[in-house]
Formats: structure tokens, C-alpha cells, sequence
């Protein structure tokens, strides 16, 4: 059908439309198979249950959305989740205020979050790496923090965070939902998301256009620190621990959900509603697969198809 006819037709839709569309119809399906092949699947406490467990990533994912947009990557995330959540745990151990305590787990993920930015920007070492070497420290200071030994009866006040409730909806849904809508926001509506896009459409042209694409390239990695930190403050809030070995294996679950949710791995495109929708793929997929007795084993060749299929559409959309 010619370009014409579409729009005499109202087809003539964005590329960005065509991929959030074609994400939901397949989260879509998904749901309806499981739910042909499990009694269990569409009740209301396997969805909640699924809403809660695909939180965590679903936050952590809008954070690398914005890394990616960059053409750079976080692979510092699952560890970042880890130090943020010692860091609270190890302030609510030592008496200090829940309310002060999260916040300093949540400056912990912005400090993480600069360090890799300052990296990249200003020292100019490739993402990849640099987020490899702060991966790699963040996960070992959380380690030595308490000699790798948990930091559990954390206060009840601060594990509501985790585990309560608002008339039935998961806290850790509910908190989702307002980071991907602030963080969309930022992204979809704001200078600095015009700025993020335009960074990773083309850099050198950006910079030469007046955008201060190092400081782009900060804000970017500091939003993904904070976000790995909720969603720290989030684990640890719902196993009740701060575990120093938490997220780990996180930053492949957050590239996943980005890449399925159509942001490009070229950069310069991608959405946090496509980030959320490809979060739920990935959850959905593990609940479903989990209630029809799918081995573990099988569910990564699965999802790891299913990535490897969400670039392929994406390099194919991208020669129309």
C-alpha cells in the first residue's frame, strides 16, 4: 500500500507507533495462550503476582532505555541494585532514620550512576568497558561492605516498601508505575529527552548543534543509577534483606526488556511505554512458562530467542 493511501486511510503511523504496537499485540498474545494453557494464569493473584515480580525490572530497564537512545549500555545496573541496598541496610543497622537511610541508598545509585558518566563523557573510555570496571567495583565494595553476610531485620517501616499494599496493588507496582510515567515524561516531553535522542541519532552532530552532549551523557547514566537504586531498595524491601549479591544478572533482563520494547541498539530510538511492555513480555513469559512446569533451563533458550528476534525486526524495520 502506497504512503497515499495509508494516510487517506489513517495507517500512516510512526515507526515508533508500528513498534509499540506490534509489542503489545505480542504481550497480548502471550497472555492469551497462557491462559488457554493454565487455569491459573488470568486470576487476579497471578497478575498481581506478575505486576510485582516485573517491577524491579521494568524500573531498571526505563534507566538503560536511556543509556541505550545514547548508543552506550549499563552493564553496572545489577550491581548498583546491590550497593544501593547495602547501603540503606547498613543505615537502618546503625539506628539512622528509614526515611534518611533510603535516601542515602538512592545517592549511593546516583554517585554509581556519575561515575560511569564521568567515565565515558569526559575520560572517553568506551561504555562497555567503563561500565564493566564499575560493575565490577560497585558488586565487590557491596561484598566488603559486610564481608558478603546479609543485613536482615531491617524495619518494618522500610520493608512496606517492598511488600505493602495500596487497595490491593502491590507497592512495587504501584512505584513502577509513577517512575515510568516521571522518567517517560522526561524522556518524551522535555529538552533533555530531545537531547538524549538527539545524542544517540547522530553525536557529533548534536554537539555541533550547541547540545552539551556530556552532560547529556551524565544525566543519562546518574537516572539509570537511581532507577537500579529503587529497585535496590525495592529487593531488599521485599526479601526483607539487603543481600550483596542481589541483581545479579539484572543489566541482561534490563537490555532484554529495552530491546523488545523497541528501543534500537543503534540508539536514537526507543520509549519507556515500549520499556514497560517489553518488561511484562519477559515477565509474563516466565509466570506462564513457570505455571505450565517449563524447566528454568528452557525458559532462557526461550527468552533469549525471543531477544534475539526483537533486534532482528529492528535491523529489518530499519532498511523499510
Amino acid at each position: 500500500m502506497s504512503d497515499t493511501a495509508k494516510r487517506g486511510l489513517g495507517l500512516n503511523i510512526s515507526r515508533s507507533q508500528r513498534q509499540l504496537l506490534s509489542t503489545f499485540s505480542g504481550l497480548f498474545l502471550l497472555g492469551v495462550a497462557f491462559t488457554i494453557l493454565s487455569p491459573y494464569f488470568f486470576s487476579l493473584n497471578n497478575l498481581l503476582t506478575v505486576a510485582t515480580q516485573t517491577a524491579v525490572i521494568a524500573i531498571i530497564a526505563v534507566g538503560q532505555t536511556y543509556v541505550l537512545i545514547t548508543g552506550g549500555i549499563d552493564l553496572s545496573i545489577g550491581s548498583n541494585i546491590a550497593l544501593a541496598g547495602m547501603i540503606s541496610g547498613l543505615c537502618m543497622q546503625a539506628h539512622i532514620p528509614v526515611s534518611l537511610s533510603i535516601a542515602a541508598g538512592l545517592l549511593m545509585g546516583m554517585l554509581a550512576g556519575a561515575t560511569s558518566g564521568a567515565l565515558i563523557a569526559y575520560a572517553k573510555i568506551p561504555p562497555f568497558i567503563a561500565t564493566l570496571g564499575t560493575m565490577t567495583i560497585a558488586r565487590g565494595v557491596a561484598l566488603t561492605l559486610t564481608q558478603a553476610i546479609p543485613i536482615s531485620g531491617l524495619p518494618k517501616s522500610f520493608t512496606v516498601f517492598g511488600t505493602g499494599a495500596v487497595l490491593g496493588i502491590p507497592n512495587p507496582a504501584i512505584i513502577m508505575v509513577l517512575l515510568v510515567v516521571i522518567f517517560g515524561f522526561i524522556l518524551a516531553k522535555t529538552k533533555l529527552g530531545r537531547h538524549v535522542y538527539a545524542t544517540g541519532s547522530n553525536f557529533e552532530a548534536a554537539r555541533l548543534s550547541g547540545v552539551n552532549t556530556k552532560k547529556v551523557l551524565m544525566a543519562v547514566y546518574i537516572f539509570s543509577g537511581l532507577l537500579a537504586a529503587f529497585a535496590g531498595l525495592i529487593m531488599a524491601g521485599r526479601i526483607i534483606s539487603a543481600q550483596p549479591t542481589a541483581g545479579d544478572g539484572y543489566e541482561l533482563d534490563a537490555v532484554a526488556s529495552s530491546v523488545i520494547g523497541g528501543t534500537s541498539t543503534m540508539g536514537g530510538e526507543g520509549s519507556a511505554a515500549g520499556t514497560l511492555i517489553g518488561a511484562f513480555v519477559i515477565g509474563v513469559l516466565r509466570n506462564g512458562l513457570n505455571l505450565i512446569g517449563v524447566s528454568p533451563f528452557i525458559q532462557k533458550i526461550v527468552i533469549g530467542i525471543v531477544i534475539v528476534g526483537s533486534v532482528f525486526l529492528d535491523r529489518i524495520q530499519r532498511k523499510e
